[in-house]
């Protein structure tokens, strides 16, 4: 998968300004993929002169002027076909890259109260993320979203949603677990002691 085809996905909804994007982007997608303002307006061009969208300037007077861009049959094509075909990464999105776990996994050569505070601090970081997820009311927007794009459309942002959900508990969960074993170990050596 490809930004552009995220991107692509969220303009054949609803003609928009780059700006409108990159916020729209923030509200959904950025749950599950980064991508910074740069990266989607220079994706908006390259998908333009792909032929996937067209964009209309539209001159104003009492604001700047701006470019609302809309999906082309062409680009139409390239989503249907794009969310037609079997994902083929499905490992890479089970492994995926995570630098956190890979310092983790060595935190063994270092001090256990070094690994305690990594993970503590991957807690605290992660409830703040947590908690600005709970934040937002996945069931309002859905519904809200639900009498614009219809009923097929949102079951699978509900799905995604569900998927978002589950993970942010099982991690916290392991974080929680982490924690608790090296803490456990570390009570232990003391009572030896």
């Amino acid at each position: 998968m490809s930004l552009r085809h995220g991107l692509l996905g969220l303009i054949n909804y609803n003609p928009m300004t780059g700006y409108e994007m990159v916020k729209e982007f923030n509200e959904s997608l950025a749950y599950f993929w980064h991508a910074s303002p740069q990266q989607i307006y220079k994706e908006l061009d390259a998908m333009e002169k792909s032929g996937w969208l067209v964009s209309e300037r539209i001159m104003q007077t009492e604001k700047p002027n701006k470019r609302v861009y809309s999906i082309t049959p062409k680009g139409k094509d390239v989503l249907i076909n794009w969310v037609s075909k079997p994902e083929e990464g499905v490992t890479k999105f089970m492994q995926g890259k995570n630098p956190f776990l890979m310092r983790l996994a060595f935190a063994g050569e270092g001090s256990d109260e070094n690994a305690l505070q990594m993970l503590h601090e991957f807690k605290d970081q992660y409830l703040s993320f947590a908690q600005s997820m709970d934040e937002v009311n996945m069931n309002e927007i859905i519904a809200d979203e639900e009498s614009v794009l219809g009923k097929k459309v949102m079951k699978y942002w509900k799905i995604v949603a569900l998927h978002g959900e589950i993970v942010r508990k099982a991690r916290l969960e392991w974080v929680e677990k982490a924690i608790a074993i090296l803490e456990n170990e570390k009570d232990e050596l003391n009572e030896e002691n």
